[in-house]
């Protein structure tokens, strides 16, 4: 008998000093992923049914069950609200070796704080799987989002306040 698959879920939730378009566009830009989540290559049609597809490059090291992480995330844009939110379906991460993990779900909403130039942004990852590679990319990912979510954030807010300096220069 299979042993039977367990619902596996990531959820994390940060406020950015950035209006909720300019923190959904750091999804969608080539430059910006390259810029806070190292991606290296990304192809991605922003619109229902559309493709989002990024790379990083295989890491150095190898975890124990995982081997070398970087590889490819894939799937398919079921909804997307400009400024506000996006539903990806049927994603597969594809590691550098071994098989795929997939599929799952990738939800990201951007929700207008304060007067509207911050914004909350909460992001799940989730998927239905079992066995250890599924445990084990799960427990990454935890630490994973926190910290790419923090990288995001601090790099809007390098360019918030370069941004801030120049409006300032000008006047």
């Amino acid at each position: 008998m299979a042993p039977k698959a367990v619902v596996l879920d990531v959820q994390r939730t940060l406020l950015i000093q950035a209006p909720p378009a300019r923190v959904m566009a750091a999804f969608f830009d080539p430059k910006d992923l390259a810029g806070w989540w190292q991606v290296v290559r990304a192809v991605i049609v922003a619109r229902p049914l559309g493709m989002y597809a990024i790379e990083w490059a295989s890491t150095p090291f190898k975890d124990d069950v995982l081997g070398h992480l970087g590889g490819t995330f894939h799937g398919t844009i079921i909804d997307y609200r400009e400024s506000a939110a996006f539903f990806m379906a049927e994603a597969y991460w594809q590691p550098p070796e071994g098989e795929p993990i997939g599929p799952m779900a990738l939800e990201v909403h951007c929700r207008p704080h304060g007067d509207g130039r911050s914004t909350m942004l909460s992001v799940r990852q989730s998927g239905e799987g079992d066995g250890p590679r599924w445990a084990r990319y799960f427990q990454i990912m935890g630490h994973g989002w926190e910290g790419a979510l923090q990288e995001m954030k601090d790099y809007l807010d390098k360019e918030a306040e370069r941004t801030r300096r120049y409006d300032e220069w000008q006047r």
